[in-house]
């Protein structure tokens, strides 16, 4: 599904990710934990094609996004990749349903699915309501739904449940995990939450040293 060989980036002359190597199997449901600044969610923008390593590849099906340019890169996160980011970022001018829709409109797929995806996650009488209505438990189940409504091959989540209470945060983490198996869909979770990690199949530390698996207990 994914894989990074000798991934390396740097800002302002300060290596962030060092010839990192990683390989993500299809369906599978990782989340990654490290110290602030340590390059989780630079890790994720590359993953994303937001941003470009400085040497290295990273693949996504089979496909190197280095050899991939500016309109095939988009196609690629429109068609096949979901984002969840701590901050919702859900459009405040548009209906819940007009917000889950849009994926779904820009890959030219049916959108009633964005009515069965709220109600998927309890918010099917809220179709029409606009977000400045809503929680932030809520928002984030808006953003959960238009994150996997066109069904992604591989989902990015970014500090998911960092703005949630811990009960709203572990409704929204069983909701992402049944999503992400019923939809079989690949997914990273960056997180600094054990509760979030809790919910992966796996867990993996990211150090100045590159990724290693995380044994809960020891400092990070």
């Amino acid at each position: 599904m994914l894989t990074l060989r000798a991934v390396s980036k740097s800002y302002a002359g300060r290596q962030v990710i060092s010839n990192l190597d990683f390989t993500l199997k299809d369906g599978e449901y990782i989340a990654i934990m490290g110290e602030s600044g340590v390059g989780k969610s630079t890790l994720l923008n590359l993953i994303a094609g937001l941003d470009a390593p400085d040497s290295g590849e990273i693949a996504i099906d089979g496909a190197s996004l280095s050899g991939m340019d500016d309109n095939a890169a988009t196609r690629l996160r429109r068609e096949k990749l979901g984002f969840v980011f701590q901050a919702f970022h859900v459009l405040p001018y548009l209906t819940l349903a007009q917000n889950v829709a849009l994926p779904l409109l820009l890959n030219g797929q049916r959108q009633a699915r964005a009515h069965e995806m709220l109600e998927r996650v309890g918010l099917g009488a809220r179709a029409d309501d606009f977000p400045s209505r809503l929680s932030g438990g809520e928002l984030q189940r808006v953003a959960v739904a238009r994150a996997l409504a066109h069904r992604p091959r591989l989902l990015l989540a970014d500090e998911p449940t960092g703005n949630l209470d811990p009960d709203t945060a572990g409704e929204v983490l069983r909701l992402l995990r049944e999503e992400l198996k019923r939809n079989g869909a690949a997914s990273i979770l960056v997180t600094h939450s054990p509760l979030a990690a809790s919910s992966a199949d796996r867990v993996l530390l990211l150090t100045r040293a590159g990724l290693r698996p995380h044994l809960p207990g020891k400092e990070e």
